[in-house]
């Protein structure tokens, strides 16, 4: 190699090859001009130097000229020596936490009525009252109309009437009967004529029954035109007014409103395939409490809820997917006794995906992440950090559950984790790892 004279001298040839080129460029051969002085520009005639060009000639070649001076008279190396190096990063560590955890699928759900009914009148008439208000809770038998009874109640009394008559009859139609019966027997009266009052008597009881009949008919009529609560619930407003002609006796009769059950309150939701398939894997495996079986335990929350604090049992799962969306209807039961939920609201619902078991986590500061991998540093007891590659499960209560890669033992970077590399010491600062309002184990004492 070339020592550092070598180089200068080279590094002079250059520079006095390129002094040559500025005193062409001002006018002047570069032999006619010393090596220490700056080129000076030659004028014409009659002309003046312009300051500017004469100055930027001049710093030019005092520039070159400070190149080509040696740092020492010696000719040492110009590399200034080097620092001493200094400590190793700060960085903090913790042992995970390993606590009991269950995994959760959430969906949303819609809050439906247990029982909804839409009142309709059994018959016709003018409406001549509304016995409740708008949104009201009822009982099952509360007054909620009147119609017109008038007509009704002369139907019921024109049946009874003809009641009373065929038992007059059936009465008159006996006693024939039974005065004719001795004398049939002493030949006064024919066989004929005894069969004629046996046969009107019966005929006379028949039509009797068929009076009766219409009686209760007209009855029950009459007690159709007092419209009640046949559940227990919140009605909705009236949609007619009094005075309004009431159609009744079919089903496209006129709607009068409509109730639904206020507690329990159901709440409706879809489970996709794979997940349902998880479940049942679940079940045949002998796990319990999961989402495939009736009765588990699911939680809600409303839009403005934090977490999850409505308790609910599932009682319902469909008997097949949906081919067009490839789910598979579930149902769950809650209690409403405060009546904070509605039929039609949404919300969201979660449910154990998994049975319990003992997980470790880490929060998510102290994963880090290449392009295929998420890795965590441990630090040894030599204070030298590593590369552990993990594979993450879901967030439980703020923290990252690790399904492998690091153990409990491990102290592991939650804090300076840019600070440190793979293979060089550390400076570890061992702290326990704290979560807030949750009850944990962890895995080791920070020392």
């Amino acid at each position: 190699m070339q020592s550092s004279s070598e180089h200068r001298v080279v590094l002079r040839g250059l520079i006095m090859a390129l002094a040559g080129q500025l005193a062409f460029a001002a006018g002047t051969p570069a032999s006619a001009q010393g090596a220490s002085a700056a080129p000076a520009p030659v004028v014409a005639a009659g002309q003046t130097t312009p300051e500017s060009q004469t100055g930027w000639v001049q710093r030019q070649w005092a520039a070159l000229l400070a190149l080509t001076q040696s740092p020492t008279s010696t000719g040492s190396s110009t590399t200034a020596p080097k620092g001493p190096a200094g400590p190793p990063p700060a960085v903090t560590v913790s042992r995970p936490l390993v606590r009991s955890v269950i995994e959760w699928d959430e969906y949303t759900g819609r809050f439906d009525a247990v029982d909804a009914v839409d009142v309709r009148a059994r018959v016709s008439g003018y409406l001549v009252d509304i016995h409740f208000k708008d949104g009201q809770l009822v009982k099952k038998g509360d007054l909620l109309f009147t119609i017109d009874p008038r007509p009704f109640e002369r139907a019921v009394d024109q049946a009874r009437a003809e009641l009373d008559q065929w038992q007059t009859r059936v009465r008159n139609a006996s006693k024939d009967v039974n005065r004719a019966l001795p004398l049939v027997k002493q030949g006064v009266v024919s066989e004929k004529n005894y069969d004629d009052r046996e046969n009107a008597f019966e005929d006379a009881v028949a039509a009797g029954k068929v009076a009766e009949a219409r009686l209760r008919t007209a009855e029950l009529e009459l007690s159709f035109t007092k419209v009640t609560s046949s559940i227990d619930g919140r009605v909705s407003r009236a949609n007619v007014s009094i005075g309004s002609y009431i159609v009744g006796n079919n089903a496209s009769g006129t709607q009068l409103t409509n109730i639904v059950s206020q507690d329990p309150i159901l709440i409706y939701f879809d489970v996709n395939e794979n997940n349902y398939i998880k479940y049942k894997r679940f079940q045949i495996a002998g796990a319990t409490a999961v989402a495939s079986e009736l009765g588990t335990a699911v939680e809600i929350a409303l839009p403005d809820d934090t977490g999850f604090p409505h308790k609910g049992r599932l009682d319902f799962i469909d008997n097949r997917l949906d081919s067009a969306t490839g789910t598979l209807r579930a149902r769950a039961t809650i209690e409403n006794k405060a009546g904070l939920f509605s039929a039609g609201m949404f919300a969201r619902v979660r449910v154990p995906g998994s049975p319990e078991y003992r997980a470790v986590l880490l929060p998510d500061e102290a994963i880090g992440t290449d392009q295929t991998n998420r890795f965590v540093l441990v630090v040894d007891a030599e204070g030298v950090a590593s590369r552990r590659t993990v594979i993450l499960g879901r967030l439980q209560d703020g923290l990252r559950v690790i399904k492998s890669g690091v153990t409990a033992e491990d102290w592991v970077v939650v804090r300076g984790i840019q600070r440190a590399r793979p293979g060089q010491k550390v400076t570890p600062k061992r702290e326990a790892l704290q979560v807030s309002a949750a009850s944990t184990t962890t895995g080791g004492t920070a020392q």
